[in-house]
């Protein structure tokens, strides 16, 4: 599939999980603003900076959608394995991020 149809295919999943998906122009905020999910009142969106590439628009809409519960909604194999991938990928970073916690070996009463 091409990045456009994908996106496409992205924005109809989130549309069933009530998100509102909505490219802005970031830049003429004078506000630095980073893509991604947002709840605000209750109501679930995704701002996209409509100045990113396709492929950034992409990954971007398939990260928000991948923090919700997209399991039990249909999407098209070529589109589930995208997302299931940027879920994947989240989890890896979090885990490289987290710090490791060694197991301390403590000595075992005996009765």
């Amino acid at each position: 599939m091409k990045a456009e149809e994908i996106y496409r295919e992205l924005k109809k999943v989130a549309e069933r999980l009530e998100v509102t998906v909505s490219e802005q122009n970031f830049r003429s905020t004078g506000i630095k603003a980073k893509s991604g999910y947002c709840l605000v009142r209750n109501e679930q969106h995704c701002y996209i900076d409509k100045h990113l590439r396709i492929h950034r628009k992409v990954e971007v809409l398939a990260e928000c959608i991948g923090q919700l519960p997209y399991e039990n909604v249909f999407v098209i194999p070529a589109v589930r394995e995208i997302i299931d991938r940027y879920v994947a990928k989240e989890k890896k970073k979090r885990r490289q991020e987290s710090p490791q916690h060694e197991a301390i070996e403590q000595p075992v009463s005996e009765k």
